[in-house]
């Protein structure tokens, strides 16, 4: 014989020649050689060591037993106490009810919805997030979801979750804020066949995110070619020097060509400007040549009038003195100054008779 002593946190199985006897549970027990007791500790979860139906046929024991079934399509959130402690996948689980407290959440997987009874905070965490995928729309953004490649909703900003299954899930997202788009390079005929090179831009923002991404396809692309397509249509239309002149009105010409199709796309143009007009190298050597010509005929303009208010200047001046002795007199004063600011030093020849010479000229008689 041999004695078996059961705990209070413990139960007892008994296995006669292999075959379920009964239930034990607090004390000590005498069995003969041929009974076994499998003692389990009831604050654990219960693993069967026989098929668990046999062991719930006695009703003492299935009464001490929480029994959870876990179908192909469902995970079981496991709490233990309040606090996750894992999840369960398909298959049959049994718990001792005891001063351990077991909660069960079921989910449903076939599907890609959450229950809302989730807890979101749960879903982040080991081993729950293996079960889960989620994308993050940022707050300058939207997004559009498509589930087994059907388009659903339109996403705000935020978190969004989803089961982890067989049905594929796409979401598009799209910046909602101002945008610029490079147009450059394009080569474009004149109506006079003068060849030019144009870098533009545009400036756009994303109006309608279901247009967009949902209704077209590379907005941004197509978007691209309208803006194309309106500025050869308007370079097309004009001679080269026309073209020159009317250069201001480009910008509101190609944001109405283009409105109705940005409407189509779901995207609304807020700006245009063109950056450089590239010349051929011939046609550039041209508008230098007459570049230079026009400064040369401004700058002879300037001289003739120049030259013209200083003959004028001239002939009053001459007109004064003619009238003025005195005023003919103070002029050659001026003109024997500036002449003698220029001399450094006068060598005077008089044979012996300078001082008589000079009293003659400077002492009236």
């Amino acid at each position: 014989m041999k004695n078996i002593k059961i705990n209070a946190w413990q139960a007892g199985l008994v296995f006669k020649n292999g075959e379920y006897r009964k239930l034990l549970l607090t004390g000590s027990y005498w069995f003969w050689g041929n009974e076994t007791v499998s003692v389990y500790d009831i604050t654990k979860p219960f693993v069967a060591p026989v098929e668990l139906n046999i062991l719930l046929q006695d009703k003492m024991l299935a009464d001490l037993l929480q029994v959870v079934e876990v179908t192909d399509n469902e995970i079981v959130l496991q709490y233990e106490n309040g606090l996750l402690k894992t999840v369960l996948t398909a298959g049959r689980y049994a718990f001792w009810k005891s001063v351990i407290r077991y909660d069960f959440i079921r989910a449903n997987i076939s599907q890609v919805n959450i229950d809302a009874g989730i807890d979101r905070a749960m879903l982040t965490k080991a081993p729950v997030n293996n079960w889960v995928r989620n994308t993050e729309v940022q707050s300058n953004e939207k997004a559009v979801l498509f589930i087994d490649g059907q388009f659903i909703k339109v996403l705000d900003p935020g978190t969004y979750y989803w089961w982890k299954n067989v049905i594929p899930i796409h979401v598009g997202k799209a910046d909602m804020r101002q945008q610029q788009l490079e147009v450059n390079g394009q080569e474009i005929l004149t109506r006079d066949k003068a060849a030019l090179r144009i870098n533009a831009w545009a400036q756009f923002r994303v109006a309608d995110i279901e247009k967009a991404l949902v209704a077209n396809k590379d907005y941004d692309k197509q978007l691209y070619v309208a803006i194309q397509l309106a500025l050869r249509e308007y370079i097309s239309g004009f001679g080269f020097d026309e073209l020159l002149e009317k250069k201001e009105a480009i910008a509101p010409f190609i944001l109405e060509a283009v409105k109705e199709k940005a409407e189509v796309l779901g995207v609304e143009v807020t700006g245009f400007g063109i950056r450089d007009i590239i010349l051929p190298g011939d046609i550039k050597e041209i508008m230098n040549q007459v570049l230079v010509a026009e400064k040369k005929a401004q700058a002879n303009t300037i001289m003739r009038r120049e030259e013209t208010a200083s003959t004028r200047s001239l002939l009053n001046t001459a007109k004064l003195m003619e009238e003025n002795a005195m005023l003919w007199k103070l002029k050659e004063m001026e003109y024997v100054e500036k002449i003698a600011e220029k001399i450094s030093s006068i060598s005077v020849g008089g044979n012996g008779q300078l001082l008589e010479q000079l009293k003659q000229i400077l002492v009236n008689k």
